[in-house]
């Protein structure tokens, strides 16, 4: 059988966003999950997320939110919204599901194309590409014609010939001899203005990759986060995508 990705990333233990993806992507004939890191963090269900990244046994990279609430450290240069998000889903996982987020890696080469969560240059420095020279900068370290990414929460596609450009989501065919470096956007906590959940399905058959955006229910995950005491923003922020 041939074999279709879903490339899913930020998931930021969302979980209504989460089953809506999977779902999506399972009406798509995906036969393989891959995640680009951040299973955790923003949002209410953090142990329910990751046993479910688990059980659909896809590879994983690790992101920086992952990273901060599997290890203790400091939280002093986050911002305090971000930092008491961390502090609590640490109180919410178990010693194993740490061990698993701490154990990841930061990049990984699976099935002939990478993931990471940030960049290849400075993977453990979590920099964010918004512009053409963050994106060089990185193409500089891609053995693959494609890499995955996240941690922007934007879906965006970095393209490598003579020169880079960037171009706006959509379904599209890879170009021998181009290099691509795609953000494959947030299905947890999207941040350009459309709320749906965002992730990327690649066929590398026919070496096409898709967008896809997912409706959710966004006020149930809104009630979620409430319920448990995070921050208000936060529920703004999913009700707005932003």
């Amino acid at each position: 059988m041939d074999r279709r990705f879903a490339i899913l990333g930020d998931i930021h233990s969302n979980l209504d966003a989460f089953n809506a993806v999977i779902e999506d992507a399972r009406s798509q004939g995906v036969t393989d999950f891959v995640f680009v890191g951040d299973i955790v963090g923003y949002n209410a269900n953090p142990g329910e997320c990751i046993e479910i990244a688990r059980e659909l046994g896809g590879v994983c990279v690790r992101g920086n939110h992952d990273h901060y609430c599997s290890h203790d450290e400091m939280l002093e240069d986050f911002q305090p919204v971000a930092a008491s998000v961390i502090a609590w889903t640490r109180r919410q996982l178990t010693d194993e599901q740490g061990d698993w987020l701490s154990e990841l890696p930061l990049s990984r080469i699976a099935a002939g194309f990478t993931l990471v969560h940030s960049t290849l240059d400075l993977p453990d420095r979590w920099g964010y590409v918004f512009d053409l020279l963050d994106a060089e900068a990185h193409f500089n370290y891609q053995t693959t014609t494609l890499c995955f990414h996240g941690h922007t929460h934007v879906p965006v596609i970095f393209e490598r010939r003579s020169e880079v450009i960037r171009v706006e989501p959509c379904r599209m065919k890879t170009v021998f001899g181009a290099k691509y470096f795609i953000n494959v956007g947030s299905v947890g906590q999207p941040r350009d203005g459309d709320p749906r959940s965002s992730y990327v399905i690649y066929n590398p058959k026919i070496k096409e990759i898709e967008f896809r955006r997912v409706a959710y229910d966004v006020q149930a995950a809104i009630e979620k986060l409430r319920l448990a005491g995070l921050p208000e923003r936060l529920a703004q922020r999913l009700d707005q995508g932003r």
